[in-house]
């Protein structure tokens, strides 16, 4: 009886449309699954990733739906969420960072996926950056010559550096601290790798960074460190060490400097391969893309905070100097 109650319901809701009208159309589903803490605060690669979508006419909850899962660094947690985003059947899910795409790449080979990582190829994600192959494609965005760049620029920032510690979130690929290694090796300079993988290990880096008499720090490409930039802002200023970062929303955050590509370029690169998906393009046939612009930034009133002083040779240089 029940059944046929609700049939009769549905019935009803069809024949009350307007003469020629159709039920609404399904707007299509976006799963984002990050490996940053869940905000607030909002992440900045968010808002960059929204805004950018926004401009492709994807609007969440009017154009498309996105359904957020974050996994704080915590593997078992990105798999639930993954094959949470998966039953869901969503039409594409987005990733920030190795951990959260190994999740997305376990839990399906049918959706299409669209990462934000580091080194696609060597991770096993896809084939190659021209032709992924399989459901993933997305934006490359660590380059072993901007990781060497960054240390080139602490040593023109202090010419007399010698030790620098190098803070590494261990969820990243290796290749990042290997590639400073090998720059420090040419530059001169002594590093020491620190590991951490959540707020609560900053702190205990940092502090090991004071005890081998580090002279400045290098933070490696992370989205956990971007979500915490405050914490690492505010622990870089109390050990009174110069901090070279890899996106601007750290100097913006009151850090010292930092160089790279611009978050609105890398995921406006990926708002870019979700659109092209949705509108029915392949993941397979979507080549990886790479931020082609990298930009330098100094905060003048973080080096008065710590006392140093900013070479001019970097001030006319930079992109954007923040008084």
């Amino acid at each position: 009886m029940l059944v046929k109650l609700i049939g009769l319901i549905a019935v009803g809701l069809v024949a009350s449309l307007p003469a020629g009208a159709q039920p609404a159309a399904k707007i299509p589903r976006i799963g984002v699954l990050w490996q940053t803490a869940p905000p607030p605060p909002i992440h900045p690669n968010m808002v960059a990733l929204l805004r950018s979508l926004q401009d492709l006419g994807w609007q969440d909850g009017k154009t498309v739906a996105i359904e957020y899962r974050y996994g704080a660094n915590d593997a078992a947690r990105l798999a639930a969420f993954a094959n949470e985003l998966v039953r869901l059947k969503v039409d594409v899910i987005t990733t920030g960072g190795d951990l959260s795409t190994r999740a997305a790449q376990q839990a399906t080979s049918m959706i299409p996926i669209v990462a934000v990582v580091g080194f696609p190829v060597e991770s096993g994600f896809v084939k190659s950056l021209r032709r992924p192959g399989g459901n993933i494609t997305g934006v490359a965005v660590i380059a072993d010559e901007a990781s060497a760049k960054r240390l080139e620029l602490l040593k023109e920032l202090i010419p007399r550096l010698s030790r620098v510690a190098v803070l590494w979130d261990p969820v990243t690929h290796e290749r990042q601290p290997k590639a400073v290694e090998a720059a420090a090796s040419t530059l001169g300079l002594q590093v020491q790798v620190l590991q951490a993988k959540s707020a609560g290990e900053l702190e205990g880096a940092f502090k090991a960074a004071g005890a081998a008499r580090a002279e400045a720090v290098l933070v490696l490409v992370s989205p956990t460190f971007v979500g915490n930039r405050a914490v690492l802002v505010r622990l870089a200023a109390q050990h009174r060490l110069p901090a070279m970062y890899f996106s601007q929303t750290f100097t913006e955050a009151g850090g010292l400097i930092a160089y790279g590509p611009p978050i609105e370029e890398q995921w406006g690169l990926a708002a870019s391969a979700i659109d092209k998906i949705l509108k029915g393009a392949r993941a397979a046939e979507l080549p990886v893309q790479q931020p082609t612009r990298f930009e330098l930034e100094v905060n003048l009133k973080a080096a008065r905070e710590i006392r140093i002083n900013i070479p001019q040779s970097i001030l006319l240089h930079a992109n954007r100097v923040i008084e």
